[in-house]
């Protein structure tokens, strides 16, 4: 359980689209607080729905070869076909280092606030890799304080990459903008092949795990 939520947490801190609406809200005026904004939705977001599941199975894993546990491997390699998917379908930009336009939806984040920063975070989740985070927890047995504290890391994790550039931006008001924007080109010039890497290196680790775990209980 503890390699799985690693590496879902892993690819969902390094995910390209949050990062980056990081990045532009931190490049307005009053960028420290919008980020701030962001941060905290996207952690209280995180750590509710993850709050919620272990309330829901009492912090007890599903019973191994029942239908539930079925079911919680079968949203797994269904996310890791999902993932495949998308690292195919970004393949074809594979190599191309062009910088890329942002989306639509982006150009106008210089007029969010701190609280549509945080509704923005909400809906930036990469929610299929946190409902494969939510199924692992639900195969978990968390009987001491090092496994909860384990399933709150995860959380953390997911959001780590967000809460560096918070905290850089608030050491290094004067640096913050021109490094930003250094990371914010590399970012958009090789999101097709951060894409397609994590997306195909986790999708395909998901799908063998959930085949073995189904042969298995068959």
């Amino acid at each position: 359980m503890l390699l799985d939520l690693f590496l879902i947490g892993l690819v969902v801190t390094l995910e390209p689209i949050p990062l980056t609406a990081m990045i532009l809200l931190l490049a307005t005026d009053g960028g420290l607080l919008k980020g701030l904004g962001y941060v905290l939705g996207w952690m209280v977001t995180l750590v509710a729905i993850v709050a919620i599941t272990v309330l829901v199975t009492g912090g007890k894993p599903l019973i191994p070869n029942s239908n539930p546990s079925t079911g919680a491997l079968a949203v797994k390699l269904t996310i890791g076909v999902v993932l495949v998917f998308i690292a195919y379908r970004r393949w074809g930009s594979w190599g191309n280092s062009e910088p890329k336009g942002q989306p639509k939806w982006m150009r106008g984040i210089d007029r969010v606030n701190p609280l549509t920063a945080a509704g923005l975070a909400f809906l930036l989740q990469p929610w299929v890799l946190v409902t494969a985070g939510v199924a692992d927890i639900t195969q978990a047995k968390l009987s001491s304080a090092w496994e909860y504290l384990a399933v709150f890391a995860f959380c953390v994790l997911c959001s780590a990459t967000l809460i560096v550039m918070e905290v850089y931006a608030a050491l290094r008001p004067a640096e913050v903008k021109s490094t930003l924007q250094a990371l914010l080109g590399w970012i958009t010039s090789h999101r097709d092949q951060v894409i397609v890497f994590l997306s195909l290196g986790l999708g395909l680790y998901l799908m063998a795990k959930s085949i073995y775990g189904l042969v298995s209980a068959g």
